[in-house]
C-alpha cells in the first residue's frame, strides 16, 4: 500500500458515464487506472474495451482481481449494487487500502457496504456527489463521511478532488445527498408531469407564466428542457438512486409517498428512451432538445387514447 496519493493504482468499480469521467482525469495526471464492469460482457463491451485502451486504462476481469491491484478503490455503479460491489471487492482489498463508495445509496446501504470491507481489512469512506458530475468531471463537489473521512480527505484532494468532511459518522453525507434528492429528482418528475399535461390541454404558456411570477429567479422554459433531458437520458440511474432515497425516508419510519412516485416517474420515462422515443442513445441529438415541448409531445404521442 503506497502512502503517496500521487503513486497509487486506482480501480474503479463501474465504467458507466461517471467512472469514464475519472478514468480521463486520473490518467491525465499520470496515475494507474484499473476498471471493471458488469458491461465489459455485454453488447456495450467494446464501446468501454475502446475507451479504456485510447486512454490507458487496464481492465481487470473481475471485482476481486481489481481490489487485489488497487490502493485505492472508487464504487461507482447504481445505487442498487452498493451493497454487492463491496462484498465481492472485500474478496481481494488490501490491508489498508481505501474505498471510496461513491453511490446514491441510503445511509443504511452504506453501512452495510462498510461492514463488509472494513472486515476485509480495507478503510472505506463514504462518498455523496452532491450535483451533476459531468460540468465539474473530477472536481464535483464530494461530501465525506465515516471515522477515516479527516485523513483521507486531503489524500483524495490531491488527486484533483474537491472533497470535503460531512461527518466522522457513517451515514451523514449519505443522509444529506438523500434529502436533497427528494427536492432535485422529485422537481424534474414533478416538472415533467406538470409541463406534459400542461401541453396536453394547452395551457402550458399560462402555466409558465404563473411559475415565473411565483418563482422569478428561474428561467422555466430553460429549465424544463433541462430536466427533460436528464431524465430522458438518466432516467434509469435516477430512478435507482430515488429508491434509495425511498429507503433513507423509509429507515426513519417515514412513508416515503414522493420519493417513490417520483421513482416511478424517472423510470416510466427510461422505457420510453430504451424503447427508442427520444431518438438513438449515443447519438448527438439524444435528449438535446432546448425545447421541451418537442419530447413532451412524443411523450403525448404515446399515452393519449387513439381513436
Amino acid at each position: 500500500m503506497n502512502a503517496d496519493p500521487k503513486e497509487w493504482h486506482v480501480g474503479l468499480v463501474g465504467y458507466g458515464e461517471v467512472g469514464r469521467i475519472l478514468a480521463e482525469d486520473l490518467r491525465a495526471s499520470g496515475l494507474m487506472v484499473s476498471a471493471h464492469d458488469l458491461k465489459l460482457t455485454g453488447p456495450h463491451a467494446q464501446e468501454l474495451q475502446e475507451h479504456a485502451a485510447q486512454h490507458g486504462v487496464a481492465l481487470a476481469a473481475s471485482h476481486a482481481a481489481l481490489a487485489e491491484r488497487s490502493d485505492f478503490i472508487v464504487s461507482a455503479v447504481t445505487a442498487s449494487q452498493t451493497v454487492a460491489v463491496a462484498q465481492a471487492c472485500a474478496k481481494g482489498v488490501q490491508a489498508g487500502a481505501w474505498f471510496l463508495d461513491f453511490n446514491s445509496a441510503s445511509p443504511g446501504a452504506k453501512m452495510r457496504a462498510a461492514e463488509s470491507i472494513v472486515q476485509a481489512g480495507g478503510r472505506y469512506v463514504e462518498g455523496a456527489v452532491m450535483t451533476s458530475i459531468p460540468p465539474y468531471r473530477i472536481r464535483v463537489p464530494l461530501l465525506l463521511g465515516g471515522p477515516d473521512a479527516i485523513e483521507f480527505s486531503p489524500l483524495l484532494n490531491a488527486l484533483g478532488f474537491a472533497s470535503k468532511v460531512a461527518s466522522v459518522r457513517l451515514g451523514v453525507a449519505s443522509a444529506t445527498k438523500m434529502c436533497r434528492s427528494v427536492m432535485i429528482k422529485g422537481l424534474e418528475a414533478m416538472v415533467i408531469e406538470s409541463f406534459t399535461t400542461a401541453r396536453a390541454y394547452g395551457v402550458e404558456d399560462a402555466v409558465l407564466a404563473s411559475l415565473a411570477e411565483t418563482f422569478p429567479g428561474i428561467d422555466w422554459e430553460k429549465q424544463g428542457a433541462y430536466f427533460y433531458q436528464r431524465v430522458i437520458e438518466h432516467g434509469r440511474r435516477r430512478s435507482e438512486e430515488v429508491r434509495e432515497v425511498a429507503a433513507t425516508v423509509q429507515e426513519i419510519g417515514l412513508t416515503p409517498w414522493s420519493a417513490q412516485g417520483t421513482a416511478e416517474r424517472q423510470a416510466w420515462v427510461a422505457d420510453l428512451a430504451d424503447a427508442g422515443l427520444f431518438g438513438e442513445k449515443g447519438t448527438k441529438d439524444f435528449a438535446r432538445n432546448a425545447n421541451w415541448r418537442i419530447e413532451a409531445d412524443r411523450i403525448l404521442a404515446q399515452v393519449r387514447p387513439r381513436n
